[in-house]
């Protein structure tokens, strides 16, 4: 019942009151980042979201443009600049994702909407975690955030699809919190922000257990 009626309507209101609470943060981080990215504080980008529907995700950027002499982008590690790298910490520069929730392709709670080039790279179980609204925050990223597996973190979005309760969705949020505030698990060990997926290799699987 809370998941087909009720977290919808309490994703808008908060996503409403969020924006309009925030309005005067949000004006003062998009004139921070047009300063410290050069041009567009904006970063938008198709991602897929419930039911593999693709939509347009919006963030505040937290890498610049800067180029190499080829004119290639430079490593991640290059363009996530200071001021970037405290968006990340924060969880500042996910806010314009507010405005997801609100014309609702997105929830408050939610397996993170990922890239649309990694739709045929998961397996069956994997593909499940599209069973849901993709969210601001998910237990994946109050559990580890990019400093878990791929596996990992796809056997926590599926199990959080299929035990959807108002309860679980307040403890992901307060362990949210506790994460940002103790800046864990910006970065995976070997990258900036996170390798990208190619593919579960066969017979691997994830070690995490679920918590019931």
């Amino acid at each position: 019942m809370y998941a087909k009626c009720f977290k919808r309507l309490i994703d808008f209101v908060l996503a409403l009151v969020g924006i309009v609470v925030l309005s005067p943060l949000l004006v003062i981080l998009i004139v921070l980042g047009t300063i410290f990215m050069g041009g567009n504080p904006f970063f938008t980008q198709a991602r897929p979201g419930y039911h593999e529907r693709v939509f347009k995700l919006v963030k505040f950027r937290t890498m610049d443009n800067r180029k190499d002499a080829s004119g290639q982008l430079l490593p991640d590690e290059v363009r996530l600049n200071k001021y970037g790298r405290f968006l990340r910490s924060t969880s500042l520069d996910e806010l314009p994702e507010l405005f997801n929730i609100l014309v609702g392709h997105m929830a408050i709670i939610g397996p993170r909407p990922l890239l649309v080039q990694y739709l045929p790279l998961y397996n069956e179980e994997q593909r499940h975690r599209h069973d849901v609204r993709p969210g601001l925050t998910g237990y994946a990223q109050a559990h580890g955030r990019n400093s878990v597996s791929w596996e990992d973190k796809f056997a926590m979005d599926v199990w959080y699809t299929r035990n959807v309760s108002f309860a679980l969705d307040i403890q992901i949020i307060i362990d949210t919190v506790n994460t940002v505030l103790k800046k864990e698990g910006i970065s995976s060990e070997t990258s900036a922000t996170m390798e990208a997926f190619t593919g579960t290799p066969e017979g691997v699987t994830s070690q995490w257990k679920a918590p019931f």
